[in-house]
């Protein structure tokens, strides 16, 4: 397989983004492929995206429609925005005259005149204009027309033989609306893609794009989201951290608060994932936007993906703690992108991080996990993704920072809605605390993989002069239940 993968000059261009990276490379020249989804799926959009990527490299293209008619053909086109005058539609559909029943058959069946017409026109447009590139749509009528599954098998293979010797590349469109479903033309082609579009609860639908079969491609296996957008099809290749190169440098990224450092063992490793968790309101996303601020200040790029604060607010919140993440953004150091969790897919999500990390991202914040879990359709599933671009992100070298929310305030019935702190390399916790009819915050970190850290428990407080880390709780117990007791000497401290 990784022969035929390095022969990149046998390959086509799909025209359609992210589709020629899970086919390693395009589509092989001179073969004949099949293109299977429901109607709405989007496969007469995939093939004008395959033909217009052939007209726009002076190749030849050809149209051959049994079904929509070239006005609704030019009207998809058109709601794309492409000029579609350089490709050539051949309309063979039944005219008003079907109707008269004059023109009824009555000694022989209609499939047996009409797919001998059918085929020769065809045949004729193929002769007529020397195509590269065909599509033909679609095949339900091809085989309604053929009547058994062995004419049906048959007339594909004529169509092969006969469409590769002229040197074209073809993509049969089939939308499954034939009285029966079979694996007939599976087998013949060199190639399955099959669409699926999946209805959610909530929101809006999940499309997904597979590779059934690819002969001698080492193509990327599994389902890929994709979307249709002005512009045609987007396809969000299937993440795949092994394929990503791996970083050999490690430096140390300071937070900006030499108390907080200190706690840390110095600051945070470049590859590391670090989980922030706590409850509700203690500073977890404050304390993810300090490290950002930290880096902007150096001049280091960094990227911001919020499932659940709108962006300005967040933006004033850090205003007022002293973080001018505004200004970073007008200087092109950050990115911060509002995600709307019922609308993008987990491989649009993950295809926006890696564009953000392409583009020099040094620093990455996902606040937060529990958005991003509903993100993922099938929860069960949401350790594999986050794993994946855990790692993605390590062998980059990017500091990761994910915000999880825990549920409960005190004592022992928080908890979270998943646990991925076995993925995480550094967890920080954030606790609330009663002490002195004052409810308190503490912070600790109970995980650092990179280098040592303080295993003590901090104060914190989030305040208008910014973040604080405060003296080494001494001379508290229990802490981290919630309802501490105090043991040190004189009164308890009030603040």
């Amino acid at each position: 397989m990784q022969a035929q993968n390095s022969l990149t000059h046998n390959f086509l261009s799909t025209g359609v983004p992210g589709l020629d990276e899970v086919l390693a490379g395009g589509l092989t020249r001179d073969r004949l492929y099949l293109v299977e989804g429901e109607p709405g799926t989007g496969k007469t959009t995939l093939a004008l995206q395959f033909l217009n990527e052939g007209v726009r490299r002076g190749e030849p293209a050809l149209y051959v429609t049994l079904a929509e008619t070239a006005v609704e053909l030019r009207s998809v086109a058109q709601s794309h925005g492409w000029d579609i005058g350089g490709m050539h539609i051949e309309e063979i559909i039944p005219d008003e005259k079907a109707l008269d029943p004059d023109q009824q058959y009555t000694i022989f069946h209609p499939s047996e005149i009409e797919l001998g017409i059918t085929t020769q026109r065809i045949l004729a447009a193929v002769d007529q204009h020397q195509p590269r590139r065909v599509v033909l749509d679609s095949l339900s009528e091809l085989q309604l027309l053929a009547g058994s599954p062995l004419r049906y098998r048959r007339q594909v293979l004529a169509l092969k033989q006969y469409l590769s010797s002229r040197q074209c590349t073809t993509l049969l469109l089939d939308d499954r609306s034939a009285l029966s479903t079979d694996l007939q033309v599976r087998s013949v082609a060199h190639a399955v893609l099959t669409l699926e579009l999946a209805d959610q609860n909530y929101g809006a639908e999940r499309r997904r794009l597979r590779v059934v079969k690819y002969r001698g491609i080492a193509f990327r296996g599994g389902a890929h989201d994709y979307t249709i957008v002005e512009g045609g099809l987007r396809i969000y290749p299937r993440l795949v951290a092994a394929d990503s190169r791996e970083s050999d440098v490690q430096r140390q990224l300071s937070s900006g608060l030499p108390q907080l450092d200190a706690l840390i063992g110095g600051g945070l490793e470049e590859g590391m994932s670090t989980l922030i968790t706590g409850p509700s309101g203690t500073g977890k996303s404050s304390l993810a936007a300090q490290f950002v601020h930290a880096a902007t200040l150096r001049g280091e790029r960094c990227a911001m993906f919020l499932f659940e604060e709108a962006r300005n607010n967040m933006l004033n919140r850090c205003a007022n703690l002293g973080m001018d993440l505004r200004g970073a953004i007008a200087q092109q150091r950050l990115s911060v992108q509002q995600v709307d969790p019922a609308e993008l897919s987990p491989g649009e999500f993950t295809s926006a991080v890696m564009q953000a990390v392409e583009q020099g991202a040094r620093v990455v914040v996902i606040d937060s996990l529990n958005g991003y879990l509903h993100a993922v359709p099938d929860e069960r599933f949401l350790i594999i993704y986050l794993h994946e671009l855990l790692t993605y992100l390590g062998q980059r070298g990017v500091v990761s920072l994910i915000v999880g929310v825990q549920t409960g305030m005190l004592g022992a019935g928080m908890g979270n809605a998943v646990d991925a702190s076995y993925l995480a390399d550094n967890i920080i916790l954030l606790r609330y605390f009663e002490a002195a009819g004052e409810v308190r915050q503490a912070i600790s970190v109970i995980k650092k993989r990179g280098s040592s850290h303080e295993r003590t428990l901090r104060r914190f407080a989030v305040g208008p002069g910014g973040l604080r880390v405060g003296p080494v709780l001494n001379d508290f117990h229990g802490v981290l239940t919630g309802v501490p007791s105090y043991h040190g000497g004189g009164d308890m401290p009030a603040r």
